[in-house]
């Protein structure tokens, strides 16, 4: 599979896709235009060209959706087939997607700014979480007696109905298959509003869901911007259940509406995840794992490692070889095959980074490693360079998401120290601990405020296990593993006395 591709390498099905506009939505199985024809505009964050026009849906389309979803689950088979016969639909989804990975990944590297190959890895990942999700579900024990003196008494699970899904641009395809996979397996049915700047990729979704055979409105795809198609889907008082992944402050929103109309909601949200670096690691090693992470998809990454905490024995050294790593990151366009780090999603996102690195030097951070704006030949696209600042972590750019390729350097001195520098923050996500001393890491990471912490490694998530935040970082429930799951299923007592 060829991952150095250029604009003009653009597969057949990719240019025919983008050349239907306006793009609609997608409900109940058909393609539906807002109702006074407004649309919106999405642009390649690499080249600032406009890839399409799509249909900006206003309320009354947001509420026909969740009826289609509604009408779905009442009226189809999907929640009521066994669950071998679902979960066979949901693998063959799975292999439709897969015999169109290179389109799928094409449509997300232009729309997201990914870089191709880690387009590529984001596809798959979907993939991998629709078989896991739909072999999970055939080995669930739906009915469950219950050993109670005098009665006879078990407990059913069923699934809920229709479920929201509010999506993030940073990580479009990814996110809808650890949203959707539980709750479709579970034989819900979805309705999914992606984020207006990485829309293309979930209707190519919902394309390919109806031939591979998913019933029309268990799949529905509303487009529009956040204040309205989002805060509608949100609104709605049908949905059984409500899923939001982005910032918390639209989080906060999101669960007023649904604490409104009591319609359980999951929200996973933000981080300032610290990496703890013990002075007895790899030095090289550790450096160039943390740059990675930093790096990757441009920094816009919730769990990232965002917080270098170092221990004073190491700390010059370290730091001089994440600059060295930093400096040589080749920063370019997304298609391009040469690229190590391409564009932010937008020039808001842009801006909004570039305002926290002047913010933060302004309280008084060091300027480690400049960033700034970053050129790239013959692409108006929104670059930036890699930067890192040093100081306290009361700062404004050690406090708050800066959503880019920003690190923030501190030291400790011993362990506890660094414990408690990890954990004060308002939120608690992701974090990780590094050392050779597998026993000191282990008990670091044990006691680290977060819904998750790895050893050696950042940004690890294999299917099976639980992965969530806690305080500002989210609520009710994680995703990936059999917790999921059962997220999406209402169980029901059955009790006859003896």
């Amino acid at each position: 599979m060829s991952t150095a591709l250029d604009q003009q390498q653009l597969l057949p099905e990719v240019t025919e896709f983008l050349a239907g506009g306006p793009l609609k939505a997608r409900i109940g199985g058909k393609e539906v235009a807002s109702s006074g024809g407004a649309t919106f505009e999405t642009y390649d964050p690499g080249s600032g060209k406009k890839l399409a026009d799509i249909c900006d849906l206003q309320a009354e389309e947001v509420d026909r959706a969740v009826e289609a979803g509604a009408q779905a689950f009442r009226e189809t088979n999907w929640a009521k087939m066994p669950a071998n016969e679902r979960s066979a639909l949901l693998h063959r989804f799975a292999e439709e997607i897969q015999n169109r990975i290179e389109i799928f990944a094409q449509i997300e590297s232009l729309d997201a700014g990914k870089i191709y190959g880690q387009a590529v890895g984001d596809v798959q990942n979907l993939i991998d979480t629709l078989r896991y999700f739909a072999d999970l579900a055939q080995n669930v024990q739906y009915r469950t007696t219950l050993a109670v003196q005098g009665h006879e008494a078990w407990q059913v699970r069923h699934p809920w109905g229709v479920c929201g899904f509010i999506f993030p641009w940073n990580f479009p395809l990814l996110l809808i298959g650890w949203g959707i996979s539980p709750a479709l397996a579970a034989g819900n049915t979805v309705v999914i509003k992606p984020a207006e700047d990485t829309t293309l990729s979930a209707l190519y979704l919902a394309k390919v869901a109806k031939e591979a055979g998913i019933p029309d409105g268990v799949i529905n795809v509303v487009t529009g911007v956040g204040p309205t198609a989002g805060a509608a889907l949100a609104n709605n008082p049908q949905l059984q259940r409500m899923s939001f992944t982005g910032s918390p402050e639209v989080g906060r929103l999101v669960a007023e509406s649904c604490a409104r109309n009591l319609v359980p909601v999951k929200l996973e949200l933000g981080g300032k995840g610290a990496a703890v670096v013990c002075d007895d690691v790899n030095i090289a090693e550790t450096a160039e794992k943390l740059v990675g992470a930093i790096t990757f998809n441009a920094g816009q990454v919730c769990c990232d490692a965002t917080r270098w905490i170092v221990h004073s024995k190491i700390y010059d050294q370290f730091v001089d070889e994440c600059v060295a790593r930093m400096k040589n990151v080749v920063v370019g366009y997304q298609l391009s095959g040469q690229a190590q780090m391409g564009p932010v999603v937008s020039e808001k996102q842009r801006l909004r980074i570039l305002d926290y690195l002047k913010r933060g030097q302004a309280e008084g951070a060091e300027l480690v490693l400049e960033g700034g704006l970053a050129e790239v030949a013959g692409r108006e696209g929104h670059y930036l360079k890699p930067a890192l600042l040093a100081g306290s972590l009361y700062n404004v750019a050690a406090r708050e998401e800066i959503f880019g390729p920003v690190a923030y350097l501190s030291t400790f001195d011993n362990d506890d120290q660094a414990i408690q520098m990890a954990n004060n923050t308002d939120y608690g996500l992701a974090n990780s601990v590094w050392s050779t001393d597998l026993d000191r890491a282990s008990r670091v990471a044990e006691v680290l405020c977060a819904g998750n912490a790895w050893i050696n490694a950042h940004n690890v998530f294999p299917h099976g296990v639980p992965y969530g935040g806690v305080h500002k970082s989210g609520m009710g429930g994680g995703v990936l593993s059999a917790d999921t799951l059962r997220d999406y299923w209402r169980t029901m007592s059955v009790v006859r006395p003896l």
